[in-house]
């Protein structure tokens, strides 16, 4: 954990599997169960189910799936995704009956677990999905909206969409009013919440109740104090509701419904682990959450299933908006999914008749809500920008018409046919233009396309320039004989022909291709030699030369445009990079920069000489100047790294010749290598100076050489000070100064995030003093802590070096670095 990442409390759990409570979970738990509680009853009435089996289901779901769940923060219960199954089943088989289903689904779950298959549910296309929980969504909003007008919905969609009119003629005035009650809160909380805010009681309200919860709670006080007669919330004895029994039908019905609960159970609880892996992965300034093994958590899955049934619960899933209120709430670990459940289980004991004082039409009206909110406008606008939307459409209306499983068959079928067309869809246009015969093909080259390619290919006349401009990611082995046949016969008769991509980059022919992915090493290349006529060359010039053709053939046309501006306007990079020469750090690459972005120093060892040092190297101050005055850049950071040549020199040279002597290097005081590492002398006396007070990591302990590699990058910040740009810059603000080290093996970046102070401008001593750590007005308040980038966002608690005209560091108010 960062310096600056505040502490959480933790407390020993009651509970012994929960072992130390985090205050965090305890208050998600709590947040969590307010939304559970009204939802599940809600659910249970959808689906014709006894209201105690919602109950049933968000009590095993928190706790057995909470336990044995492969994602800590995902809450499972009853899902308004599964409503519609259920009910089938219920209505085929009868309630028990079902239980015993759930029972065999849970079973299925768990094997498909332990064949590691779990991943292979994430395949399913997303428009599908989405397609599925929409149709559902809509299914669930036509049934709820007869309850809360008063009747009783009918079988089949169709029908509630028909009978529909007639209820709206004719609804009953009581139920209206506490659904419409219902609804106006549900809509309205959120924007009291942004309306009050989080200060004062009623904004406290409004952020920690949850919006169900209230809709319910005022909903069941209007119809108390008014005394409406409604039908209300029943929890009759369960033993006469809990052991399931063996269905009778159809055997291969019964394994259609099995496989229906199963896959929908799980896809819908996988990608609600993926959600929830995403938002905790955003979070900032809290404990980190490991991500989902997809495995474990649908083996907790189908466990949690086989109990839910065998104790007459609805079937379990991994519940989307419950898992996210979790995230969003700060829970961190498995224990608020555990606890939410036991106040589940509690609230079912002990708050029996508080339970059935809730209208039957407030629950109703709460689950027509989460009915119409599963048709998300955000997933049609995804689909659509994708170009899937018939595919979702197509399912959507499947599962409206037909059922759940008919849905996502119609939506496959869908997305294979729509799939097929776009691979064979191929258009070909030609055109002159220039005096080049330009070929554009569009879409995938397969044999279908072959007579038309060839049809338009003929048409290019001989002895002419030809262009073939391919913008697709497949080409099949009829479509590429057809072209290199061509190209082979056009150029016989005095033509050219050349093969590019959408952006113009040249494709290469097998005979000189260069294939290789970026950054690959040049031994890494799987590439033919050299052309003939460059045979003369030597293999090292001809790997060089391949990586310039490359460069040319690909990333020249891309970075073309970008080059001729700055060629036109200058540079103006906003950083100083300092860093060592070692080959195998590649500064744009650990970066993410590109031209014009960074002005780059490298030195052996990322050395600052100290100004008016008489073995000092002008170059490196010259390019400090020049960036510091000409340039103007508003930040300079030191790059160590791992493994690093010179440090490794003076670290063996250092111990041998004891701490307080000028360390012996290689090569001898006189040769120009000896000379230069004299600038780390700084770095060698002040780790043996520093003790426990030394650099380290956030991760873990350094040793030996890569301990002087942190403390180098900071005594060369000091360096940087002593030079008279930049302690003017940084004196008036507009300079910050950043160390960084980047570990090779881990390909880890780290950067410093430690309050580093000085008392006043850095004063140096030669390299070859012995007896001095440092500048007299050095002085570090704490060990220099390097902090690991995460690739999820920002940096948090990272700090810069910043010194203003009184001479002593302050934090500036933003956060110094951002990543992407």
């Amino acid at each position: 954990m960062s310096a600056h990442t505040p502490a959480r409390t933790a407390t020993r759990g009651p509970l012994g599997p929960l072992g130390r409570l985090n205050a965090a979970d305890l208050s998600a738990s709590v947040t969590v169960f307010l939304i559970a509680l009204p939802l599940s009853l809600g659910i249970a009435l959808t689906a014709g189910a006894p209201l105690q089996a919602g109950l049933v289901a968000a009590a095993v779901g928190g706790i057995v799936g909470g336990r044995l769940g492969g994602s800590p923060l995902q809450i499972g219960g009853p899902a308004a995704g599964l409503t519609i199954v259920t009910a089938d089943l219920i209505h085929v088989y009868g309630w028990r009956a079902t239980c015993a289903l759930t029972i065999v689904a849970g079973l299925a779950q768990l094997a498909l677990g332990f064949l590691r298959v779990a991943r292979s549910a994430l395949a399913v296309s997303p428009a599908i999905v989405h397609g599925m929980l929409a149709g559902i969504g809509v299914t669930i909003a036509l049934a709820q909206v007869h309850i809360v007008l008063g009747g009783d919905p009918e079988e089949s969609a169709i029908d509630n969409a028909l009978t529909l009119p007639g209820r709206l003629a004719d609804p009953h005035p009581a139920a209206l009013t506490v659904s419409a009650v219902t609804v106006a809160v549900l809509l309205g909380w959120p924007w009291l919440r942004r309306r009050w805010g989080p200060d004062g009681a009623a904004g406290a309200v409004t952020r920690w109740v949850p919006a169900a919860l209230a809709a319910v709670t005022l909903a069941t006080a209007v119809a108390s104090l008014s005394g409406m007669r409604l039908p209300r919330v029943h929890l009759p004895s369960w033993r006469s509701h809990a052991l399931p029994e063996q269905p009778e039908g159809p055997v291969l019905g019964m394994i259609a419904a099995v496989l229906t609960v199963a896959l929908v159970a799980s896809v819908q609880s996988l990608l609600s682990a993926v959600a929830v892996d995403k938002m905790a992965a955003k979070r900032t300034g809290s404990q980190r959450v490991p991500p989902t093994d997809f495995d474990r958590e649908l083996r907790g899955l189908g466990v949690s299933n086989m109990v839910s049934g065998a104790l007459g619960g609805l079937p379990v899933a991994g519940v989307a908006v419950r898992s996210a209120a979790n995230a969003a709430a700060g829970a961190v670990s498995r224990n608020s999914a555990i606890l939410h459940g036991v106040w589940v289980l509690l609230a079912a004991g002990l708050l029996v008749g508080v339970l059935e004082l809730i209208p039957l039409a407030a629950l109703a009206a709460l689950v027509m809500v989460v009915g119409v909110q599963m048709v998300s406008i955000t997933h049609i606008r995804t689909v659509t920008r994708h170009r899937e939307s018939l595919v979702h459409a197509a399912t959507t209306a499947g599962v409206v018409l037909l059922g759940v499983l008919q849905g996502i068959a119609v939506g496959g079928a869908v997305a294979v046919a729509l799939a097929l067309h776009r691979l064979a869809r191929t258009r070909i246009s030609s055109e002159v233009t220039d005096g080049v015969h330009r070929v554009r093909v569009r879409g995938q080259l397969t044999f279908l396309a072959v007579p038309r390619l060839s049809r338009t290919l003929g048409q290019v006349p001989e002895g002419a320039d030809a262009v073939v401009e391919l913008d697709g990611s497949f080409m099949d082995h009829a479509a590429y004989e057809t072209l290199q046949e061509w190209c082979t016969a056009h150029a016989s008769r005095g033509g050219s022909a050349k093969l590019t991509g959408r952006y113009g980059q040249r494709i290469a022919e097998p005979a000189t291709g260069h294939s290789c992915s970026p950054w690959t090493p040049w031994r890494n290349h799987q590439c033919t030699r050299p052309p003939v006529e460059h045979a003369e060359h030597t293999p090292r010039r001809g790997q060089l030369l391949g990586g310039v053709r490359n460069f040319q053939r690909t990333t020249a046309p891309l970075v073309r445009d970008e080059l001729a501006r700055l060629a036109r306007e200058g540079q103006r990079p906003s950083q100083l990079f300092l860093t060592c020469a070692d080959s195998r750090l590649i500064t744009s690459m650990i970066t993410s920069s590109g031209p014009g972005d960074l002005f780059t120093v490298r030195n052996v060892g990322n050395f600052v000489p100290l100004p008016g040092d008489d073995s000092a190297d002008d170059s490196v101050a010259a390019a400090i100047e020049y960036a510091v005055d000409v340039l103007q850049v508003e930040s300079i950071t030191v790059c160590g790294h791992s493994g690093c040549g010179a440090m490794a020199a003076l670290h063996a040279a250092g111990a041998a010749a004891g701490a307080r002597a000028a360390p012996a290097v290689p090569g001898g005081p006189g040769t120009p290598l000896g000379r230069w590492l004299r600038h780390g002398a700084p770095s060698v006396r002040r780790l043996a100076a520093q003790g426990g007070s030394a650099p380290r990591l956030a991760t873990r302990e350094p040793e030996g050489t890569e301990l002087l590699c942190l403390t180098n990058v900071v005594q060369q910040l000091e360096h940087l000070t002593a030079h008279e740009c930049v302690a003017r810059r940084l004196a008036e603000g507009g300079l910050e100064l950043h160390g960084m080290y980047f570990h090779v093996g881990e390909a880890q970046a780290y950067v410093l995030d430690h309050p580093y102070v000085l008392d006043r401008p850095y004063v140096p001593d030669h390299p070859d003093a012995s007896g001095r750590t440092g500048g007299a007005g050095a002085r570090t308040v704490q060990p220099a802590v390097f902090t690991p980038v995460r690739p999820e966002g920002a940096l948090s608690g990272l700090r810069a070096l910043r010194v203003p005209r009184t001479g002593r560091a302050e934090r500036p108010d933003r956060t110094a670095w951002e990543c992407p």
